[in-house]
């Protein structure tokens, strides 16, 4: 009498079976990913290279009721000089993050630069806050550009630290209107159309 068992085969699918089972796994991969993707976080996980995260030109404005506290940050110009946010108090300020090698903050500056000629007069005060370059890569930007006003260096990321309730990691460029108490009026997230900028510090500035 044989008593010799046969070996075991290992299961197989039949083809309509495993299509079902990858069905109902897409399926869930697609439920998980029910949530809005967070275009910054796909950026930042992208590893291309490009060392910025484009924003998507998303404005944020904030009534006055709903402002948090008024930004607390130092900071030094390329020319040595030490700058206080406790200096523009009673000025709408203008912050614009950038470095020369994004090219949203190259396309903008043009416009920045024209603002901040439009609006000298009214007491805005305009600030680049430059996350990487040297002195001598920076001033080639300004020069470049034609812009005029003066920018933090704030290659240790002191800057960007304090005020890291307003501005994402890496979210190069980013632009914010402070009003005359130093509080966020307003924030574009991305490349700062001209109109928009503009109608934005207007309305800080004609805030009573």
């Amino acid at each position: 009498m044989n008593t010799h068992q046969p070996t075991p085969r290992p299961a197989t699918l039949l083809p309509g079976r495993r299509g079902l089972l990858l069905s109902a796994a897409s399926a869930a991969l697609l439920l998980a990913g029910c949530a809005a993707p967070d275009t910054l976080a796909a950026q930042a996980r992208a590893g291309d290279n490009k060392n910025y995260i484009a924003g998507d030109g998303s404005v944020s404005e904030y009534a006055t009721g709903a402002r948090g506290a008024a930004v607390e940050m130092s900071g030094v110009l390329y020319d040595g000089t030490a700058v206080s946010s406790a200096h523009w108090k009673g000025n709408v300020t203008v912050l614009n993050v950038w470095y020369a090698g994004c090219a949203p903050c190259r396309k903008e500056a043009p416009d920045l630069e024209a603002l901040h000629q439009a609006f000298k007069d009214d007491g805005v005060r305009f600030y680049g806050i430059n996350v990487r370059d040297t002195a001598a890569t920076a001033a080639a930007f300004e020069r470049t550009f034609g812009t005029t006003y003066p920018s933090l260096n704030d290659s240790d990321g002191g800057i960007l630290l304090a005020l890291s309730d307003h501005v994402p990691p890496r979210a190069v460029p980013t632009t914010l209107i402070l009003d005359r108490q130093g509080k966020v009026a307003a924030r574009v997230l991305g490349l700062a159309e001209k109109s928009t900028l503009k109608a934005l510090i207007t309305s800080a500035l004609n805030e009573s």
